[in-house]
């Protein structure tokens, strides 16, 4: 007896039988769909937090002020000055795996251009900005050194600011009003989308921090609210963190024991624990749905045994004829996992439909990843084996002349 001929007569068995076949196959179809559907649900979220954070950049370092007390009363973070423009060209220029740095002064206004007016953060950076935050400019230019030098009202929008302030218009060249003080858009930023917060990252202007410090906020003495700094790669993170809070302590005459004024905070750490997170939340999804194909794989036994009971006299007269105990077990296994792997592949379908529909009517990101297709497939075809095998070897196990006088 040939695989294919055990092959067609277990097909054969299985289409006299459709109905119970189909809903045998139920249990497998829905625990397949869940898996995939839960599973895509997962990844879509892990995904669209690594663009998040990709878009804040995972070699980005950022340095904030630490708290401040007074009278017995602790501020919260960032409370205290301790940051200034010299710690920021000292950072570039004693630590090699500092690719660039920038401070950040921040502010925010009415901008007014004609019969429009928006109210947005107003960022104050160096021409490295885009490079180290990897947002380029989509049209115009960015500053150049020259003009932080020399404190120029020159402004790049992000998107949201320039649609709301400039609708239907080419931004570039025009002219925006903050306070009393005329300054002139010289770029737009490529669109980012929101942040890990919900914050809409395009709601923002972006001049020369130096402009900031003296026009918009009348500071005296150049403190920076922030540092943002630029690793050479994303494993140099760790080395250049710890050379930072160093050179910091060192600068700002920090004794042994004595806690940093300021705070640094790895933007790696956060990738990586965010995606430990997510990869925790998808593979407790999966765990959940793949309940359900065990209790598939539960329905598939129970329906084999039935039909090896009611088959009796038939294995009993195919042993009688010849067929070996071995090819009974073969024939019946084949049977339970041919409604494994049929159950699997509608199962497939399912749950891809189910991820582009909750895509598309809840809004919520899903991936349906080749890798989770194989896994609750080959896991379907696994299920099969293992729940087939006890009633494909109680066939195999029957007593030819018992079988033959079953009624």
């Amino acid at each position: 007896m040939k695989t294919w001929a055990i092959f067609k007569v277990a097909i054969g068995a299985l289409g006299r039988n459709k109905l119970r076949s189909a809903l045998t196959m139920l249990g497998i179809i829905i625990g397949v769909g869940a898996v995939i559907a839960m599973v895509s649900i997962g990844q879509g979220a892990q995904v669209m937090v690594q663009d998040q954070i990709r878009s804040i950049g995972t070699n980005v370092l950022f340095v904030w002020p630490g708290s401040l007390s007074s009278g017995g009363v602790h501020m919260g973070a960032g409370a205290a000055r301790t940051l200034t423009e010299a710690d920021v060209q000292v950072i570039e220029r004693e630590i090699p795996l500092v690719a660039a740095a920038s401070p950040i002064v921040r502010s925010s206004g009415q901008l007014v251009a004609g019969d429009q007016n928006w109210f947005t953060q107003v960022q104050g950076t160096n021409e490295k900005f885009p490079a180290i935050k990897d947002w380029p400019v989509t049209d115009g230019n960015f500053f150049e050194s020259g003009q932080v030098r020399d404190a120029a009202r020159v402004l790049v929008l992000g998107k949201t600011a320039a649609d709301n302030l400039f609708p239907g218009q080419e931004p570039v060249g025009q002219m925006v009003r903050i306070g009393n003080l005329p300054f002139r858009v010289i770029g737009v930023l490529q669109p980012k989308g929101q942040s890990l917060m919900g914050q809409d990252q395009d709601d923002t202007a972006v001049s020369p921090y130096t402009t900031v410090q003296k026009q918009l906020l009348g500071q005296k003495i150049p403190n920076v609210n922030s540092i943002m700094i630029s690793c050479v790669s994303p494993k140099a993170t760790g080395l250049t963190q710890a050379r930072i809070e160093s050179l910091l302590r060192q600068r700002h005459r920090i004794g042994a024991g004595q806690p940093d004024d300021f705070n640094v905070r790895n933007m790696t750490d956060v990738a990586e624990t965010a995606d430990e997170t997510n990869r925790v939340m998808t593979l407790l999804l999966g765990s959940i749905a793949a309940v359900s194909l065990i209790v598939g794989g539960i329905g598939i036994m129970n329906i084999m045994l039935v039909s090896v009971t009611e088959r009796t006299r038939e294995i009993g007269i195919r042993m009688a004829i010849g067929a070996r105990p071995g090819y009974i077990r073969m024939q019946f296994l084949t049977e339970s996992v041919a409604l494994s792997l049929m159950g699997g592949l509608v199962g497939v379908a399912v749950g891809a439909g189910l991820a582009v529909g909750i895509s598309r009517v809840l809004g919520w990101p899903t991936l349906v990843s080749a890798l989770s297709v194989m896994v609750a497939f080959g896991f379907a075809s696994l299920i099969g084996v293992f729940f087939g095998y006890y009633p494909a070897h109680k066939a195999a196990a029957l007593d030819p002349i018992e079988a033959l006088r079953f009624e």
